[in-house]
């Protein structure tokens, strides 16, 4: 029987019309399939209590606010942007189930970018925002040209090199080290205050958008590595060359901060060690897929399941901290 093939630009078939049709056992697309029925709207969100707990805020609590949330805004609207490429790589290797779950992947960092774009809107913040975030050398490395540089180069060469490359700087350092922490940061303010419950609603969506997301990265340096394991040596490799500009970037609003001690008892080293925390167990969570049996990587679900213990550690700490 002829083989048929589904590779962009090769197409001689089609993988849903193929024997077994579309294996909804795999990981993405268990991860496509929860995406699909976990769908909210950011225009749902009320923010008239955020505005007027943003009035009530000291200057110094509002200008701390304002970096966090225009850091985020930006960040949101950088994936959205950048990941196209990554969706072309998975059509180029002929993986469907990857190829629509990333699909879900730009829909939902789209409505990230719009969530935080009503809460400023709400707010009454409509001039321009850039200097909450230029002043960030680190900031701009990673948004400008390292996330990037990685994701459209892709498009020239969708190697695994160079997905693991794309991945690690977007899953792992944008997503799991920068956006992560930041909305664990928020979530301790919102809680601890009481304020902000707009915001709140917008972070809990977002964190069960990007625990899928982050799963599927680790999922994807797994079988990487899984079916290469030198390609282990390129995880590392990516992931030492952007830590200290990711780790700038947690640091950068403190440094910037012209007070003596941060609003809402934000710790630095707590962010710090929160981050360094989370990349330490992914990556063994990556590591622990060299050698592996390539077959069973693509219905393992233990990304996932490390995401959701994440979660729940979190959702302890804010208890106690609320």
């Amino acid at each position: 029987m002829e083989r048929r093939v589904i590779e962009h630009g090769k197409r001689t078939g089609f993988a849903s019309l193929s024997r077994g049709g579309l294996n909804f056992d795999s990981f993405p697309m268990r991860l496509f399939t929860k995406g699909n029925g976990r769908q909210w709207n950011p225009a749902d969100i009320d923010f008239g209590q955020d505005a007027r707990d943003f009035a009530a805020m000291t200057d110094d609590e509002r200008w701390w606010t304002l970096s966090l949330a225009a850091q985020f805004m930006a960040g949101e609207e950088s994936v959205t942007q950048d990941l196209q490429p990554f969706v072309a790589a998975m059509a180029a290797e002929g993986r469907l189930a990857d190829e629509m779950y990333l699909t879900q992947f730009v829909f939902e960092e789209a409505k990230h970018t719009e969530g935080f774009r009503r809460w400023f809107d709400a707010i009454g913040m409509t001039d321009d925002l850039h200097s909450y975030i230029e002043q960030n050398d680190a900031y701009m490395e990673i948004f400008t040209k390292q996330l990037p540089d990685s994701l459209y180069a892709l498009a020239g060469d969708p190697s695994p090199r160079n997905q693991i490359r794309a991945s690690i700087t977007y899953n792992h350092i944008v997503e799991g080290t920068l956006a992560l922490t930041g909305y664990f940061a928020w979530a301790k303010v919102c809680t601890s205050r009481g304020i902000l419950p707009g915001m709140q609603q917008l972070i809990k969506h977002i964190g069960d958008d990007e625990r899928r997301h982050m799963a599927w990265g680790t999922f994807t340096c797994r079988r990487h590595v899984a079916a290469d394991d030198a390609m282990w040596e390129v995880v590392d490799e990516r992931m030492q060359e952007l830590l200290v500009p990711a780790m700038g970037v947690v640091t950068g609003t403190f440094e910037q901060y012209d007070g003596d001690n941060p609003p809402f008892d934000v710790d630095m080293n707590e962010m710090a060690e929160y981050a360094m925390d989370k990349v330490g167990r992914r990556l063994g969570a990556i590591e622990s897929a060299r050698g592996a049996d390539l077959r069973t990587i693509d219905a393992d679900a233990s990304p996932e399941t490390l995401e959701e213990r994440f979660h729940a550690e979190d959702q302890a700490e804010l208890a106690m901290a609320g």
